[in-house]
């Protein structure tokens, strides 16, 4: 049996080596040379030393940041409710449905629906507000970018809630416990394992971002996704961008310890 599962396991390791390991190998590795293939310390002193990559970081962060927090708001909500209702697999389908849809199919009807003269504008017309610009600023980005990751902070959330025993819920109201109290103390403590999975899911691929840079913020919003890639297809810097890519997994890496499970006694607190 164990011959068997080592067996299985092979294509796993495989997978794990070629598309994983060795292309973060190659990104470090790279990250040590300049333009002219010699080896330099310099991409990483400018980095650490320069105002604007530093203000990049932080606002890679802080976008991140408010992206997980509006999807969080939103997500946790909806996934109380969904946990709730009779027919809560069907309803969990529409909320997965939108992640089979291509990203760049969704960035370009956003821009359909936040432009001059998209639906959104056409309404503020309608009801006397007027015209705004709603494309190419931080809200439309931010809105988007939450859009876009709602269903992957929904989706553990909801797991979470459907794992608790309804009998810790009874047995909290038995005690005299309102609803309130029964959420606070026994529903949102138990599910947190399901919104650190989530702020994972959703922090992670954030910091990252660059197509919606470009389309839906109008490259007003710079990342360090946008960095690299400019730095990669651009400048042809691929030592500066495997620089910020090294910088950004060690970020990666952070979030991941932060909002992991933790294990104390081989249990999962």
């Amino acid at each position: 049996m164990k011959n068997m599962r080592r067996f299985y396991s092979i294509p796993y390791f495989f997978w794990l080596l070629f598309f994983v390991i060795a292309p973060v190998i190659l990104i470090v590795y790279q990250s040590f040379f300049d333009m002219n293939g010699h080896f330099t310390l310099a991409n990483y002193h400018t980095y650490l030393t320069s105002k604007t990559y530093l203000m990049m970081t932080v606002n890679s962060v802080l976008f991140a940041f408010l992206i997980t927090l509006m999807t969080l708001l939103i997500s946790y909500p909806t996934a109380y409710f969904l946990a709730k209702l009779k027919h809560r697999q069907l309803l969990l389908l529409l909320v997965v449905l939108p992640t089979w849809i291509n990203l760049l199919l969704k960035a370009y009807a956003f821009i359909g629906i936040f432009s001059a003269n998209g639906s959104v504008n056409d309404f503020l017309s309608f009801i006397g507000i007027g015209q705004k610009q709603l494309l190419f600023t931080d809200f439309s980005f931010m809105f988007v970018a939450a859009y876009i990751e709602l269903p992957f902070m929904i989706m553990p959330i909801f797991n979470a809630l459907e794992e608790i025993n309804p009998s810790l819920i009874s047995a909290s109201r038995d005690l005299g416990a309102n609803n309130v109290d029964t959420f606070r103390r026994v529903i949102f403590p138990l599910s947190l394992n399901g919104v650190k999975s989530g702020v994972q899911a959703v922090f992670i691929p954030s910091l990252s971002l660059f197509m919606l840079t470009r389309l839906i913020g109008g490259n007003r919003v710079i990342t360090l996704g946008t960095a690299i890639e400019e730095h990669f297809l651009v400048t042809q810097d691929w030592g500066m961008g495997s620089t910020i890519g090294v910088i950004l997994i060690v970020a990666m890496f952070i979030v991941m310890m932060l909002t992991g499970e933790k294990r104390k006694g081989g249990r999962v607190k």
